[in-house]
């Protein structure tokens, strides 16, 4: 089976940024790749059992390329039905996402999913139900206007030190509940001249100490992409850090190469946001990913998103976390899901995000407690929230609930 036989492109010149899947997305159709390394790596029973079955002439070596893994990433509802059985409600969303955010999703991630049931938590991470078609009136195809704070394509300028750099809109999988719905797989790519304008902004605006390039997922793109961009933030004075904002470990581990890996090391310090949804996603191909990276200097956090029926449970969050500190991935924010549209069958309450962070503090490491927060709508950035542990507080004394219930007084004279 060759579910897409669309090609992996780079910045060439004025050219095209990275993998794609469907006409709609940015470099579709575009043949050119760059030379780099195919590692070998073993691979677990289950995926062996996968190729066999659905790709019975495809090499381990071809299966551990991370371009291979795009190029063949499965894109329709004809892909998809060969690996698994669809319920009506998958049909009719996939059958109606044209100019929504098209379904993707890799050979790898489907050897996850191919057997599971409807309700499994990482067929809902990727495969859309007819619920996505529903949109209420709260709901915006830009819920952070990061539109608004965006005064060059591909920055968005809403904090006053750190600014969000988008150098693509393609991932490797799309996540139902993607923050950037409205955008990835859909808007026109930046080219050099886009880039150059994007560089020529954080160099005049010397309060930028902090640059996150996210998406889509920059680790879509080739090193030698890579490298153009990091090269060009990095020497820029006044630019402290750096970070990458992917998911790909989790959903494309294959992309982690020694090339990769030496081509990051040349911008330390250099960190790593990571998003994980459940602890099914960490696999041995993850597990290796986020080591290699860790091994290669990188501290590594994790973002997660709240969503109902997947992780709203203290359980399953606290088995996300412990998880995550054994590879090297420390805990860092926990979401609230955003007002995408159709994301209502998502969306938990925010009580139910207090609960957790209540059943996880004390309960467990500080390292395995993430920061719970809201994304404000409207562009208001993120809000902390924490359980009600003040009970009261005054000019002689603040009185706290702990962890256990119990009363704690601590005098402020």
């Amino acid at each position: 089976m060759n579910a897409n036989n669309n090609e992996v492109v780079a910045l060439h010149g004025e050219g095209r940024l990275v993998g794609c899947s469907s006409d709609e997305e940015p470099g579709a159709k575009t043949n050119y790749f760059s030379q780099v390394e195919i590692p070998t790596k073993s691979v677990s029973n289950r995926t062996l059992e996968f190729l066999n079955r659905y790709f019975p002439l495809t090499t381990l070596e071809n299966w551990n390329d991370w371009k291979w893994q795009l190029r063949h990433s499965i894109t329709s509802i004809e892909d998809l039905s060969r690996i698994m059985s669809l319920t009506e409600k998958e049909v009719l969303a996939i059958k109606n996402l044209k100019g929504r955010l098209p379904l993707r999703i890799t050979p790898y991630f489907a050897s996850l999913i191919y057997k599971s049931k409807p309700s499994h938590p990482l067929r809902r991470n990727v495969i859309p139900v007819v619920e996505e078609l529903l949109i209420s009136s709260s709901e915006q195809s830009d819920p952070l206007h990061e539109s608004s704070f965006s005064p060059v394509k591909g920055i968005v300028h809403r904090y006053p030190d750190r600014i969000l750099f988008t150098v693509t809109q393609v991932c490797s999988n799309y996540c139902r509940y993607c923050t950037r719905s409205h955008s990835v797989g859909k808007l026109d790519k930046l080219g050099r001249s886009d880039f150059e304008k994007a560089f020529d902004y954080i160099a005049k605006h010397k309060e930028i100490r902090d640059v996150l390039i996210s998406g889509g997922d920059p680790l879509t793109l080739t090193d030698e992409v890579l490298d153009y961009i990091l090269f060009n933030i990095r020497k820029i004075k006044h630019v402290e850090i750096i970070r990458i904002g992917t998911r790909v470990p989790v959903v494309l581990p294959q992309r982690i190469t020694d090339g990769l890996i030496n081509t990051l090391k040349k911008y330390h310090p250099l960190f790593i946001s990571l998003h994980f949804s459940h602890p099914l996603e960490i696999t041995e191909e993850c597990a290796s990913a986020c080591n290699k990276l860790a091994d290669g200097g990188f501290p590594l956090g994790s973002q997660t998103v709240l969503l109902k029926g997947i992780n709203d449970n203290v359980q399953t969050m606290k088995e996300l976390m412990h998880k995550l500190l054994m590879i090297r991935v420390r805990p860092y924010y926990l979401y609230q899901c955003d007002l995408i549209p159709g994301s209502g069958h998502f969306r938990t309450t925010v009580s139910k995000g207090l609960e957790i962070i209540k059943g996880l503090r004390g309960f467990t490491s500080g390292y395995a407690v993430p920061t719970y927060v809201i994304d404000a709508p409207g562009g208001g950035g993120k809000i902390p929230l924490l359980p009600d542990y003040v009970v009261e507080h005054n000019d002689e004394h603040i009185v706290l609930r702990n962890y256990k219930g119990e009363i704690c007084e601590y005098p402020e004279k």
